[in-house]
């Protein structure tokens, strides 16, 4: 039974139509997320390791769940938390 996309709102229809289109949005989350973790790493987060679990661990996390074809929903909550922390941690580095 397919969900009918128009009574969905928000999150749960960004969801139905992201199950639809999982190849695209696996191309561009590996492409953020791995572009944006190697980028954290290579500004400073190499010298600590408390720094570089932070991004090691969510980063690892999502592209795990991307090759597994888990759920789109786990898919967007670890890409989601990785490129928070990452870019928490670029502003930290840039600023430092």
């Amino acid at each position: 039974m397919k969900t009918d996309i128009q009574n969905l709102s928000g999150f749960e229809r960004i969801l139905a139509v992201s199950e639809e289109n999982r190849f695209g949005v696996i191309a561009v989350a590996l492409l953020i997320v791995g572009c944006l973790g190697g980028v954290t790493v290579g500004l400073g987060a190499i010298n600590n390791i408390l720094a570089l679990t932070f991004v090691v661990i969510p980063t690892m996390t999502t592209l795990s769940f991307l090759l597994a074809i888990a759920p789109m929903r786990w898919i967007y909550y670890a890409g989601i938390s990785s490129v928070v922390i990452d870019t928490l941690l670029i502003i930290f580095y840039i600023l430092n």
